[in-house]
C-alpha cells in the first residue's frame, strides 16, 4: 500500500460541526465559536490534555481567517525558527498574514516567550499557543496578557465514539479501493476503542489504524 498520513491527520474535521467534543468551547453562542464565526484576528491560549482538537481547531481558524497556518513546537524551535517565519508576513507567501500555531509553549523559556511579543504587537503575527500544562504558571505574564485562554477538555467516550466510527469507515474505503479487502468489525468495538483513548481522540483513532494494519496482514 502507498504510504499514506497518518489516520489521524487524515480524517482532521476542516468544520466546527464535524469537532468531537468541546461543546463549552464551540457550541452556537460559544465565546470561542463566535470568535471563529466573525473571523475574529486575536491571540490565544488553548490549554488541555493531548488529542482533544487543539491543533484541528487552529487550522479552522486559520482557514476562517484567511491567514496562512505556520507551526513550531516549541520543544525544537528556536528565535530563528520565528524569524524564518515572520519574513513571510507580507508576501506572496503569507498575503493575509499569519497565523502562527506554536506547540508546547511551555518549553519557550522567559526569553523566547518575550520574543514573541514585539511580533504580535505590530501585528505581523497572529499567535495560537497550546500547552498541555497550566499556563498560568508556566507562560510569562505579559503575553498571558495578550491572548484568551480557552481550556480544552478530555473528549467523552461517546463523542469519541463518533470519530472512531469516522476512521473506521474511512479505513474501510481505503482498503476496498486498494485491496479489495472489505473491512468489518463487531458492533461493540467502536465504543471499546473510544473508552481506551481515554479523552484522547488522538490515541482512539491510532488505535483503529494499528487494528486495521494487523487485521489485513
Amino acid at each position: 500500500m502507498p504510504t499514506r498520513r497518518p489516520l489521524a491527520d487524515e480524517i482532521r474535521p476542516e468544520k466546527i460541526e464535524d469537532m468531537a467534543g468541546q461543546t463549552h468551547l464551540l457550541a452556537p453562542g460559544a465565546v470561542l465559536r463566535r470568535l471563529i464565526d466573525a473571523g475574529a484576528d486575536v491571540n490565544m491560549i488553548f490549554y488541555g490534555p493531548s488529542g482533544t482538537g487543539k491543533t484541528t481547531v487552529a487550522n479552522i481558524i486559520a482557514r476562517r481567517t484567511q491567514k496562512t497556518l505556520r507551526c513550531l513546537n516549541a520543544t525544537t524551535a528556536s528565535l530563528s525558527d520565528i524569524k524564518e517565519i515572520i519574513s513571510d508576513a507580507g508576501t506572496l507567501l503569507a498575503p493575509g498574514g499569519i497565523l502562527l500555531y506554536l506547540d508546547e509553549i511551555q518549553y519557550f523559556n522567559k526569553k523566547q516567550q518575550q520574543s514573541l511579543l514585539e511580533f504580535m504587537e505590530d501585528g505581523r503575527i497572529t499567535l495560537i499557543a497550546s500547552t498541555t500544562e497550566n499556563p498560568y504558571f508556566y507562560i510569562y505574564g505579559a503575553l498571558l496578557s495578550r491572548g484568551t485562554v480557552f481550556e480544552f477538555k478530555p473528549v467523552s467516550p461517546e463523542e469519541t465514539e463518533k470519530a472512531v466510527l469516522r476512521a473506521l469507515e474511512t479505513q474501510r474505503e481505503i482498503y476496498k479501493n486498494q485491496d479489495n479487502l472489505i473491512l468489518r468489525w463487531e458492533s461493540d468495538l467502536p465504543g471499546l476503542i473510544a473508552q481506551s483513548g481515554g479523552g484522547d481522540v488522538r490515541k482512539a483513532i491510532n488505535i483503529v489504524e494499528l487494528l486495521t494494519r494487523a487485521a489485513v496482514i
